[in-house]
C-alpha cells in the first residue's frame, strides 16, 4: 500500500505499542532475559528524575553532567561507578547503546544529531528543537541513521491522558470538535539565573516549550497543527529586555487551526496569578473531558444533553450531565514491568518514559514518541513564537510527516 508518510508511522506505532492508544499490558510482565540495554544519562537535573536503573532490560552505564555535583548526584540516583565529564567524552564509550539527553533546551538539537552520529539510540528532553532548520537537521539524521529517537514528553503518558486515548478510541467523544491547553508555571524566573550567571532559562521564550499542551491533542486524536495565531504578554522587567532570544514574552497564546478544521487553543504561562497546572481539554459531540484545575481535584465529563432543563430565563432545554471521572491508576497495572509500577513524576508519566523507550529499542519497533509526533508537538510552538513577534500575524506551519 501507498500509504501517507504520518498514517505509516502512527500504523507501525500502534501496532508495535499497545501502550499508544489502548491501556493493555506492553510489557506483560515477562522481561527479555536475554536482553540489555546500556544507557549513558546525560543532565543531572531532570536527568536524575528516571527509573532506568530499575527497568529489567537495562543498564546505567555511564552518567554525564558539566558540573561535579551534578555528576555525583547522577552517579548515587543510579548505583552507576562511571561517570564523564562531558557527553563528548562520553559518546566514546563503545559499551553505551543508548543515551538519555536531559540538558538544556538550546542543546538538544546539537547533542541529538552528534549521538546520533555516534551511533547511539537516543531519548531526549523536550523540546526537540529550537529553530525549524533544527527540526529538519534531526529528521534527516534519524532517517540517515535509522537510529531510534524518542521525546520525553511526559503529558502523553499523564494518567488522564491515557484514559483520553482510549475513550477516544473507544469513540465514547463522537467528533471532537474543539480542544484546549495550558501550561502554567508561574515563578520560572528564579531558574533564570544560578551561582550569579544566565541559565539556559533565561528570556526563553513560552510557546518554544508547547509540547506539555501540544501533546494533549496530537497524541490522543493524531491531528496535525497546520494555522496558527500567537499573540505574547510581556512587562518592563529587565529579563524580557536582554535576554539571547530577544523575547519580549512571559506568556504567550497560540491559536491553532487543526488539519481537520479544528479551532486548539494553547496557553504557555511563566509570570502572573496562575495557577500552577498542566491541563487539556477536548470536546466531543457525545462526550467532552476537562482535566482538572487543581493538583487532587477530580477529571469531569460532561455528556451531551438529554435531561430537560430549565436556564435562568425559563426556557427548557436539553442540558448536559456531568460527572466526576474516577481516574484509574495505570502506573500500578501491567502496563509496566513490576519493578518501575510505582508513581514517578509529572502524575506518573516517568516510568512510562523509561520503559517505552527502552522496549522501544530493544524490539526495534518505533516508539509513541517518535520523531514525526515529536516535530508534530514542537514546531508549531516556533512559529506561534514568530507570529507572536508579529503581531498575531496567522501563519502556515510546515508539516515535517511530508518531508522526503
Amino acid at each position: 500500500m501507498n500509504l501517507p508518510r504520518r498514517r505509516f508511522i502512527n500504523m507501525v506505532s500502534l501496532a508495535g505499542a499497545g501502550i499508544a492508544l489502548n491501556p493493555q499490558p506492553v510489557f506483560a510482565g515477562v522481561p527479555h532475559a536475554d536482553k540489555k540495554i546500556r544507557i549513558g544519562i546525560v543532565g543531572g537535573r531532570f536527568g536524575a528524575t528516571f527509573y532506568f536503573h530499575e527497568h529489567p532490560n537495562c543498564i546505567v552505564e555511564a552518567v554525564s553532567d558539566l558540573r561535579v555535583d551534578r555528576r555525583a548526584g547522577l552517579q548515587k540516583t543510579y548505583k552507576c561507578k562511571k561517570a564523564y565529564e562531558s557527553l563528548e567524552i562520553l559518546l566514546k564509550d563503545k559499551k553505551i547503546d543508548a543515551v538519555f539527553i536531559a540538558t538544556g533546551a538550546p542543546d538538544h538539537a546539537r547533542h541529538v544529531i552528534a549521538s546520533l552520529n555516534a551511533g547511539k539510540h537516543v531519548l531526549c528532553a523536550v523540546p526537540a528543537a529550537m529553530t525549524l532548520e533544527e527540526s529538519a537537521d534531526i529528521l534527516n539524521t534519524v532517517k540517515r541513521t535509522g537510529l531510534t529517537y524518542m521525546m520525553a514528553e511526559t503529558t502523553v503518558y499523564r494518567q488522564n491522558t491515557i484514559s483520553v486515548k482510549q475513550m477516544y478510541k473507544e469513540g465514547k467523544f463522537g467528533t471532537i470538535f474543539s480542544a484546549a491547553a495550558e501550561y502554567n508555571h508561574p515563578g520560572l524566573e528564579i531558574l533564570f539565573v544560578e551561582k550569579g550567571e544566565s541559565t539556559w532559562r533565561y528570556g526563553f521564550p513560552p510557546m518554544h516549550y508547547p509540547t506539555h499542551c501540544t501533546a494533549f491533542l496530537i497524541a490522543v486524536t493524531g491531528e496535525r497543527l497546520t494555522e496558527v495565531s500567537g499573540i505574547g504578554w510581556g512587562d518592563d522587567s529587565p529579563m524580557l529586555k536582554n535576554n539571547p532570544y530577544n523575547n519580549p514574552f512571559w506568556n504567550e497564546t497560540a491559536f491553532f487551526k487543526t488539519n481537520r478544521g479544528n479551532p486548539f487553543r494553547v496557553e504557555v504561562n511563566w509570570k502572573g496569578a496562575l495557577k500552577e497546572v498542566e491541563r487539556g481539554e477536548w470536546r466531543g459531540d457525545k462526550m467532552s473531558f476537562y482535566s482538572s484545575h487543581n493538583w487532587g481535584q477530580p477529571h469531569l465529563i460532561v455528556h451531551s444533553g438529554e435531561v430537560m432543563k430549565r436556564d435562568d430565563a425559563g426556557f427548557e432545554y436539553k442540558g448536559s450531565t456531568v460527572e466526576e471521572y474516577d481516574q484509574p491508576t495505570w502506573w500500578a497495572t501491567a502496563m509496566l514491568p513490576e519493578p518501575l509500577r510505582h508513581n514517578s513524576g509529572h502524575d506518573g508519566s516517568h516510568t512510562f518514559i523509561t520503559h517505552e523507550f527502552i522496549d522501544a529499542v530493544i524490539n526495534n519497533r518505533q516508539p509513541e514518541v517518535n520523531i514525526y509526533e515529536a516535530l508534530a508537538y514542537t514546531v508549531p510552538g516556533i512559529v506561534a513564537h514568530q507570529s507572536a513577534l508579529k503581531g498575531g500575524e496567522y501563519m502556515k506551519i510546515p508539516n515535517f510527516d511530508e518531508v522526503n
